[in-house]
């Protein structure tokens, strides 16, 4: 292994790490029959989404995620034509 291939599994392994942590740190989708009966607070709530906890944990899995596949193409690259 050359120095590339090792600095980009190190950073291949800390993007994983906040994938995995920005996952578990989100709340379930599911509300089972609460949701149902009381939805309509959703849609109040939902204007102001994105500044939210939960909307800056959606962004940063978003971006995490993006970053993990690009040092996944980059590695096969590297160990293919390096």
């Amino acid at each position: 292994m050359n120095a590339i291939e090792v600095v980009l599994m190190i950073l291949m392994i800390i993007s994983s790490i906040v994938v995995i942590a920005a996952v578990l740190l989100q709340p379930s989708r599911s509300a089972g029959i609460s949701g149902a009966i009381g939805g309509g607070a959703e849609t109040f709530f939902g204007k102001n989404k994105a500044k939210s906890f939960e909307g800056k944990l959606i962004l940063i899995t978003k971006i995490s995620a993006s970053v993990m596949f690009v040092l996944c193409l980059a590695m096969v690259l590297v160990a293919r034509y390096l």
